[in-house]
């Protein structure tokens, strides 16, 4: 009984995050690939439930970035590809992450090149383009502290300083073959970099209606519906307090203890049918 759940669980799973129609299956893990397996980034990504809470809280601190904003808004077919969307994303993390040096090396191009075609024009009349180095940076910055700050919440609470740090210094050479600016290589100076841009950051009704789309699409089975609830719910809880009131979200600190907790029983779930 214990391996059909595990089967199940793991089929579903694969599902959500592997397009079938595509022919896409799970990336194998390589030794050889950008970081191997004693880099922190292979225990940061390899936790589905942390890597799911983080993904979410970083789209939604990106997505405050009116440029960022614009290339969703004019260039994606958000509205109706959400999964979509959030499947390339898990994927490139995976083949970047997991995947050989060819691997790695070909979803970095693929990004690059469909950057090269998101560009256009803010409503304030500014130019905006996907492949601008210091959008490119706040785009990795934002996501790198939300992964670890997941991880470091439901998988690991006492991760040294030190370890912390090096995450930042791998995956700043996934940032820098998309072609970031500089990008930080520390805890400290990542979250200095965000406050830093805090006064550019802003929220209008397009904001509020991606992000509505992003917290309120449906899975693919209904089953799943409470386990998406919970774990967007964990998204929201992880933003900083100014960037959830930007959002106009504003969990009870009465459900938070509940939401936190669910969580982290979700994570073992997952944990235990991918051990």
């Amino acid at each position: 009984m214990r391996q059909l759940v595990k089967g199940m669980v793991i089929d579903r799973v694969r599902a959500v995050f592997n397009d079938r129609s595509q022919g896409e299956k799970p990336v194998q893990r390589r030794d050889d690939g950008l970081f191997g397996p004693r880099a922190v980034a292979w225990r940061v990504h390899g936790d589905l439930t942390s890597m799911m809470v983080g993904g979410v809280a970083a789209l939604l601190l990106q997505m405050l970035h009116p440029a960022v904003l614009a290339g969703v808004w004019d260039h994606s077919n958000f509205r109706h590809d959400m999964l979509g969307r959030l499947r390339r994303t898990a994927r490139f993390i995976a083949l970047t992450t997991y995947g050989g040096p060819e691997d790695a090396d070909a979803a970095i191009a693929r990004v690059r090149a469909v950057h090269g075609h998101v560009h256009g024009t803010l409503p304030d009349g500014t130019p905006y383009s996907a492949g601008d180095p210091e959008l490119l940076a706040w785009v990795h910055v934002t996501e790198a502290v939300c992964f670890l700050d997941a991880w470091r919440r439901y998988a690991e609470p006492d991760m040294t300083q030190a370890d912390q740090d090096r995450y930042f210094a791998e995956v700043a050479v996934v940032a820098h073959g998309l072609g970031a600016a500089e990008v930080p290589t520390s805890r400290t100076e990542a979250l200095s970099y965000i406050e830093s841009m805090r006064p550019r950051l802003k929220v209008d009704r397009r904001t509020r209606e991606v992000a509505g789309i992003l917290l309120n699409h449906s899975p693919q089975h209904w089953a799943a519906l409470p386990i998406q609830q919970l774990t967007f719910q964990a998204s929201v809880d992880l933003l900083p307090e100014w960037a959830r009131r930007m959002h106009g979200l504003r969990p009870s600190t009465l459900t938070r203890p509940i939401v936190q907790g669910g969580t982290r029983g979700i994570a073992e779930v997952l944990r235990w049918a991918f051990r």
